[in-house]
């Protein structure tokens, strides 16, 4: 299991960073559905170099609509696809290269996936996010810096233009190490054309990467940090002049790989519980990929089981009951459930983020007894608890002017978090295909 200690350092009191109301809104949608399709696909490859024929791309039976419904039903608020993976082959038709779907067989040369997924997005109500990737095994300007940023720019800005609002632009960091990018030029398309949009760890980042491809944060989740790791396979970290607020996502695939592959199996219902608790359940947002396969079509077995969690989410923590909070000192805070004692056995406890992340560190206690603890709590800290009926809880939290906003407490009938599979190993050698 790769480890992201190191990703994230400790900020000083002073240091304390306000969020943008675009950063505080992107926390409290949660779950994202990722959306790995390409010409990796078709060859059952997970990083190809740029030299598979775009003739080879022909997914006969796409159906986005398909892709965005399984996200709905997965909880998710948001899609990320990837329009341009390592590779280079763009999934829609671009000015910028003949590497795209405008050279392959699929619609007749005519189609555009961004723009189903996009057309599927707006249908559903939820938000569309694209990953263009900075590396470009393919182009040759690549070699060229000045001249693949005309390139990335170009790209970058028919994405931003065509398809409406976009919720995040996603910057995977791997193979860009010791590469120059005019970042300048690039955030300016972005801020431009698409201003609410999250940046993801690179260039002029609101967002980072949580540093393991695995979907799981750890205790403490810090949002202010003065640098992001670049990828999963380097020690490269991109530092900052100051520190920034900088909330995680924690992306991690159904399936062992990124892109679909005929002999790979999804992840079973417990092992996408425990991420989600390891996740969301930490105050981190959660990026599920599922990879649709060579008909552009969702694997049944997939489908099968990210339902799955998505019903079992809802079942869980659906129907909360909220807590009336009150502050009763200088760090401690009263939780009233009412007259009548609620039974429960799971807490969520989320932050005021309004004037940053102050909170450190934090204990939930019933009748003076201790029953959770914890490190930060931010968009939302998610404990098990096992403890008896109760009208109220006491709520301490350690830190500079630190501030609730939230208590909800749950009965789910689980007294026990889900756990990762003690045999997983997540994937380290995609570069080596």
């Amino acid at each position: 299991m790769t480890s992201n200690q190191g990703v994230v350092q400790d900020v000083a009191a002073q240091d304390v960073i306000v969020p943008t109301a675009e950063q505080l809104h992107w926390q409290r949608l949660e779950v994202g559905m990722f959306f790995h399709f390409g010409i990796n696909t078709f060859h059952a490859k997970e990083w190809s170099d740029g030299s598979l024929p775009a003739s080879s791309f022909d997914p006969t039976e796409l159906d986005a609509d398909e892709w965005v419904a399984l996200a709905v039903a997965a909880g998710a608020t948001y899609v990320v696809l990837t329009a341009k993976h390592h590779d280079g082959f763009c999934l829609w038709p671009t000015a910028t290269t003949d590497y795209s779907v405008a050279s392959s067989p699929w619609r007749d040369g005519k189609g555009d996936v961004v723009a189903e997924v996009a057309a599927a997005c707006r249908a559903a109500g939820i938000g569309l996010g694209l990953y263009l990737s900075p590396w470009d095994r393919n182009h040759p300007a690549y070699q060229d810096p000045e001249a693949y940023a005309d390139v990335y720019v170009a790209q970058l800005t028919e994405l931003c233009t065509r398809y409406g609002p976009l919720v995040e632009l996603w910057f995977d960091g791997a193979g860009s190490e010791g590469y120059s990018y005019d970042w300048a030029r690039t955030m300016e398309v972005a801020h431009t054309h698409q201003p609410q949009a999250m940046v993801f760890n690179m260039g002029a980042p609101t967002i980072r990467w949580v540093g393991n491809e695995d979907g799981l944060a750890s205790d403490p989740v810090e949002y202010v940090v003065h640098h992001t790791q670049m990828s999963n396979y380097t020690v490269v970290s991109t530092q900052f002049a100051e520190a920034l607020y900088l909330p995680p996502e924690c992306d991690v695939s159904v399936r062992r790989g990124w892109f679909w592959a005929e002999d790979d199996e999804p992840k079973s219902l417990e092992h996408l519980l425990a991420i989600y608790y390891r996740s969301v359940g930490l105050g981190a947002n959660l990026l599920l990929n599922v990879p649709p396969d060579r008909r552009g079509r969702i694997d049944a077995a997939d489908a099968a089981v990210v339902t799955a969690f998505g019903d079992e989410v809802r079942a869980r923590f659906g129907d909360p009951v909220a807590a009336a909070v009150t502050r009763t000192g200088d760090t401690t805070w009263r939780a009233d459930l009412g007259d009548e004692p609620v039974k429960l056995d799971h807490v969520l406890v989320r932050e005021d983020l309004t004037a940053g992340q102050r909170v450190a560190r934090h204990e939930v206690r019933l009748g003076g007894t201790l029953v959770a603890a914890g490190g930060t709590v931010g968009a939302g800290r998610l404990h098990v608890v096992d403890a008896p009926a109760t009208r109220e809880l006491e709520i301490e939290l350690e830190g500079p002017d630190a501030r609730l906003a939230e208590v909800l407490v749950y009965r789910t009938g689980h007294r026990t978090a889900p756990v990762v599979p003690e045999d997983y190993t997540a994937p380290t050698d995609y570069p080596e295909d």
